[in-house]
């Protein structure tokens, strides 16, 4: 399933591509999809693939295509605060994009059928954890995943304002499924060969808009063939953070804040011209003909002696200011984590720092 965009060089050339096809058309879906490198979540060996809009498997892992989470996203209308379930979590790709926009007061749970892909996502996100300087750039909602078929969820658990469902579900499954939302919530899943937006209106009421054509594989049911029993699915009960943990998150958004006006001071009122570097010339043409020919566009221009003198000084100062630029363009200042930054100058105790850094290997 994919290939509705091309393949891009790498994660922000991919986001480029899928916002040009409008599958990513909200900042929120856009910054989060830009934070999480999606080839951090393929295997070494498959990694040459992660930029193509395709889904890929390998074993139980799997992924699905970009423009299929593009869409997925969009359609949840995520925002800070709220809970999440992701029935078929996977590799926890998903998850926690979803977890850049909850922010520290959501709840974003997972449930996944196979324990070799939990283990493989609690790696992964180890990984972003320790390593992506996107983890201080925003207020993270770590994902919880438990091992378990999500057609078994035990019935006393909480609803979720956000639910989605990574496999087919049949349509004898769908009152169980809207049956995990709360009144205003929103569910998305794979609905009779058709990505379908759910939201609960009322107890009993809802409403159903149908986004796109899909292929997913089925839900698995429910195997009771050795012990005859249900394995209830018990999700993560909704903690309350810790006193030490609220003053950490209240820190950390404090320097952030610090930061910010610090670098508002620095460049004035923002309004400063870009480094030349960004500085592109908009060069004007008048255009008296358009032709199609085999879905080409060919343009010719009105051209008279004052235009072509004036072109010819353009194109001489383009030339200069390229060349003047070529440095700053072939070596980019590397990227700066000014949140770690600010942390290790405070006058702090070296275990505190790291506690406000949640212990951060990079």
């Amino acid at each position: 399933m994919g290939g509705a965009v091309s393949a891009g060089e790498d994660n922000d050339e991919l986001i480029d591509n899928l916002k040009e096809a409008q599958y990513i058309r909200s900042e929120l879906v856009e910054q989060a999809f830009r934070a999480i490198d999606r080839a951090d979540y393929y295997l070494e060996e498959f990694k040459d693939n992660a930029y193509k809009d395709l889904a890929w498997k390998h074993g139980n892992i799997h992924l699905s295509a970009p423009c299929i989470y593009s869409e997925v996203m969009e359609a949840l209308d995520l925002q800070p605060g709220l809970s999440f379930l992701n029935l078929g979590s996977g590799t926890g790709y998903l998850s926690s994009m979803v977890g850049l926009i909850l922010g520290p007061f959501g709840v974003n749970h997972g449930v996944e059928l196979h324990s070799d892909v939990i283990e493989y996502a609690k790696q992964k996100l180890d990984f972003f954890i320790k390593t992506s300087d996107s983890f201080d750039k925003f207020e993270f909602c770590e994902p919880s995943f438990v091992t378990g078929n999500c057609l078994e969820i035990s019935p006393d658990c909480t609803q979720y304002d956000r639910v989605y469902c990574g496999a087919g579900v049949q349509k004898e499954h769908e009152d169980y499924m809207k049956n995990l939302l709360k009144v205003g919530g929103i569910l998305v899943m794979p609905l009779e060969e058709k990505l379908t937006k759910i939201t609960r209106t009322g107890p009993s009421a809802w409403e159903t808009k149908k986004i796109l054509a899909v292929s997913f594989a089925p839900l698995i049911q429910p195997n009771h063939a050795d012990s005859g029993k249900s394995r209830l699915v018990h999700l993560p009960p909704v903690a309350v953070r810790s006193l030490q943990d609220l003053a950490r998150i209240a820190i950390r958004g404090t320097i952030k804040k610090i930061i910010h006006q610090e670098t508002i001071s620095k460049n004035g009122n923002g309004l400063k011209n870009p480094p030349r570097f960004k500085r592109r010339r908009v060069r004007r043409r008048r255009m008296e003909t358009i032709v199609f020919l085999d879905k080409e566009v060919f343009a010719s221009r009105i051209s008279n002696p004052s235009d072509d003198n004036n072109n010819s000084e353009e194109t001489e100062e383009e030339r200069r200011e390229e060349e003047e630029t070529k440095p700053s363009e072939l070596k980019p200042d590397p990227p700066v984590n000014f949140l770690r930054e600010k942390v290790l100058s405070l006058p702090l105790p070296d275990p505190l720092k790291y506690y406000l850094l949640y212990y951060r290997e990079k």
